[in-house]
């Protein structure tokens, strides 16, 4: 499958058997320059896909680009996308941002920039470049002119007052989605808080907070809502990651495990899936969770 521009798509493994694996097949799946954090469902062209943030960073620990992956449901096959800002004079940098949550709507993506607030960036335009420039907003020192990047540009910065670490979708009842998210904080104590935002319309709005709670959950990485059930993801060093669920004022640990490392988490209404991911060298896997599994079609 093809780009317009001509850029290809690659292809990604998919097991099914309990849950919806899908594993990188190249040197992502080991490296550890770029890390996987972030991850929500849209469509892209008409196809249902899931968008994954990635962060680059180098020996020092220092973020020096960021990207997403956009993920073909279907055909298991993904296309990368460089997030990139623009200065006064019009020359692109790269997006040195953590990149830790998802939320898209529509043509708006929403990426949280952990310490920074909430960057917008705007699908509906995006840029094809190529040579030096590609390279370095791709994150690569390679040389030469043959490199080309897609590139998404951000178009506003959102002030928040948390951490901004992870970022979540909320749909109410009947499972329609909302103009909310779920912002959080990771902490490595238990006293992270997670704030509910409506989303800005226009230009002059702004993220206004309608709910601020704290779960009590050390190391949390994402959350989302579906009409009043919270979900929670908690992560574990090299054990796999926990599950908690329920109301906001009393999650439950579920049975169910997450990924070894996972990150953030996005509901998949459609197909019926609690998706995540791992972030770990050599066991990085995107996973879509069966409801029936969570216990949500009982």
């Amino acid at each position: 499958m093809l780009w317009p521009f001509g850029t290809t798509w690659r292809p990604m493994r998919q097991k099914i058997r309990g849950t919806v694996d899908l594993r990188w097949l190249t040197a992502r799946s080991w490296t550890t320059k770029w890390y996987p954090q972030g991850i929500d469902l849209g469509t892209w062209r008409g196809r249902r896909t899931l968008a994954v943030s990635w962060f680059r960073q180098d020996r020092m620990r220092r973020h020096v680009a960021s990207r997403i992956a956009f993920v073909d449901l279907e055909r298991s096959r993904h296309l990368d996308v460089a997030l990139a800002i623009e200065g006064d004079d019009g020359e692109l940098v790269p997006a040195q941002i953590h990149a830790g949550g998802l939320a898209w709507f529509g043509d708006r993506l929403f990426v949280a920039a952990t310490g920074q607030g909430i960057w917008e960036f705007d699908l509906a335009a995006l840029r094809r470049v190529r040579g030096p420039i590609a390279r370095r907003l791709a994150g690569s020192r390679g040389r030469g002119w043959r490199a080309v990047a897609l590139v998404a540009v951000r178009t506003r910065v959102h002030p928040v007052a948390l951490r901004c670490s992870y970022l979540g979708r909320v749909f109410d009842d009947a499972g329609e989605p909302l103009r909310r998210v779920l912002i959080g904080e990771y902490r490595a104590d238990e006293n992270g808080r997670i704030g509910e935002f409506v989303v800005p319309g226009g230009p002059d709005d702004r993220f206004e907070r309608v709910d601020l709670y704290t779960p009590g959950i050390a190391n949390m990485q994402g959350a989302v809502r579906w009409g009043d059930h919270h979900l929670v993801s908690q992560s574990d060093e090299q054990r796999a990651g926990v599950l908690w669920s329920g109301h906001r004022d009393s999650l439950s640990r579920d049975r169910i495990p997450l990924p070894i490392g996972c990150e953030d988490l996005a509901l998949d209404l459609e197909a019926r899936l609690l998706w995540s991911l791992g972030e770990h060298p050599w066991r990085r896997v995107v996973r879509g969770i069966p409801f029936a599994q969570l216990g949500f079609d009982a």
